[in-house]
């Protein structure tokens, strides 16, 4: 497999991103499911996918605990693309169990902790969703956090065992902006109060001028380990190929 995404990568190195997302959705078709968190990026993906094919996949993870903004992006994109996401939501029992034997915030108490908070609430979910197709977008990019430093526009994702794209591997966040604004694209009210990077709302804040995008995620553990597994496996950010994985641990 790693012959294919090294062959993908090749063939989308020269390609702009709405470019790359017409040869995906031509190669994968109803086969390709687009995430979106509804962050800026997400925004971003999720109007050049419309505009190229306005019946695409695109799908939510509602964890329970997003802020009231991001809601009212949902209910605006909807109206501005006449486009309804699928929402899904984690497994009631198994949130249920958890908050009940920790508590309602006991993700602040470990990593551990937040990271089975996290499993429950996204990895479970975007499971599901991934088992009905081949291939998946994000709004990832590359200079996001010291995470993401190796994402490539293709990857194989070892986890699901599919082939995972990255339109936006190589934007920076001058370009998010500058499409967002030539384009009137939905955004989420709380960019505009200094939040580049928006998740479930016990989990993110407003970040100081010069720290990092993500600084506001998870801001009270080390940048190293700031994923919430959805593009980790067993605890490993993995990149390009099953050879080359960065330990979190």
């Amino acid at each position: 497999m790693k012959e294919k995404v090294d062959l993908l990568n090749k063939d989308y190195e020269s390609k702009t991103a709405q470019e790359l997302l017409a040869a995906v959705l031509a190669d994968f078709g109803k086969h390709l499911v687009v995430a979106s968190s509804l962050g800026a990026e997400d925004q971003v993906i999720t109007d050049m996918v419309l505009k190229l094919y306005p019946k695409a996949r695109i799908f939510i993870l509602d964890t329970g605990r997003l802020h009231q903004e991001t809601y009212a992006v949902i209910d605006a994109s909807m109206k501005k693309y006449g486009h309804n996401y699928e929402i899904y939501f984690p497994d009631t029992k198994s949130v249920q169990d958890m908050v009940s034997q920790k508590g309602m915030n006991h993700f602040y108490t470990s990593v551990d902790n937040r990271k089975e908070c996290c499993f429950f609430r996204k990895v479970e979910p975007i499971n599901r969703v991934l088992g009905s197709a081949d291939a998946w977008v994000t709004g990832l990019r590359a200079t996001q956090s010291v995470t993401r430093t190796t994402l490539q526009k293709a990857e194989w994702d070892l986890g699901h065992e599919m082939i995972k794209l990255n339109p936006l591997a190589d934007w920076s966040d001058e370009d998010v902006w500058a499409y967002i604004h030539k384009n009137d694209v939905p955004v989420n009210a709380l960019h505009e109060q200094g939040y580049p990077s928006i998740g479930c709302a016990p989990c993110t804040r407003a970040i100081e001028p010069g720290e990092d995008l993500r600084a506001g995620r998870w801001w009270w553990e080390s940048a190293d380990q700031k994923e919430c597994g959805l593009h980790v496996v067993d605890g490993k950010l993995v990149r390009k190929s099953n050879e080359k994985k960065e330990s979190f641990d």
